[in-house]
């Protein structure tokens, strides 16, 4: 079935002065998911990422972090569905979401990109297809747009990032329902989490 994810990519930027920012949510839980399934992630030059094919719970998994900057994620997405032969459709991105507030998370198919790069990049990469599926970190607002910018690539204060780190665990408790097919159990038991 095409709809079976089979590609996880965690959206983040290189280097690190960006390590543990709210940008860098997605790139930390696909991090945590590569150690939870004893995969290790490596400099994978064709795919523009840390890459690692990883086998979890009987299901086969390609992780990739792009190292590409977040406004360039799609090159590296790009890349490694084209190699493997992979639709849209089979891609779960993991990325920093400002409308959910920090120690949420949510599943989502589908949708546009409102106003994250990453996401901007991979759609336009995609050719214009939107139809992957999401998993969104929330990291909260800033309160203002042009304040935007420098709240994603700082690091949370110490409960904040407690918050988002919870709801990344309950992410990866969630995803093997995902992975399975049964995305409504999953999004049931996700989005009724509490931290």
């Amino acid at each position: 079935m095409s709809d079976k994810v089979q590609l996880i990519v965690g959206l983040g930027n290189p280097g690190a002065q960006y390590d543990r920012t709210r940008h860098n949510a997605g790139a930390d839980l696909v991090s945590a998911l590569a150690s939870l399934c004893h995969a290790e992630m490596r400099h994978e030059s064709r795919f523009h990422g840390q890459y690692a094919k990883a086998n979890w719970q009987g299901q086969s998994l390609h992780l990739l972090i792009p190292t590409t900057f977040m406004n360039l994620s799609g090159q590296a997405v790009q890349a490694l569905c084209s190699f493997y032969k992979l639709p849209p459709e089979a891609v779960l991105v993991v990325h920093d979401e400002l409308d959910i507030p920090p120690g949420q998370a949510r599943f989502k198919k589908g949708g546009g990109h409102g106003g994250h790069n990453g996401l901007k990049d991979i759609i336009s990469r995609f050719g214009g297809n939107r139809e992957f599926h999401r998993l969104r970190i929330g990291i909260g607002h800033p309160g203002h747009a042009g304040m935007v910018a420098g709240f994603v690539l700082t690091k949370a204060p110490q409960a904040e990032q407690q918050l988002i780190e919870q709801a990344s665990d309950a992410a990866l408790s969630a995803l093997p329902l995902a992975l399975s097919g049964d995305w409504s159990k999953a999004m049931n038991q996700l989005h009724a989490f509490k931290p």
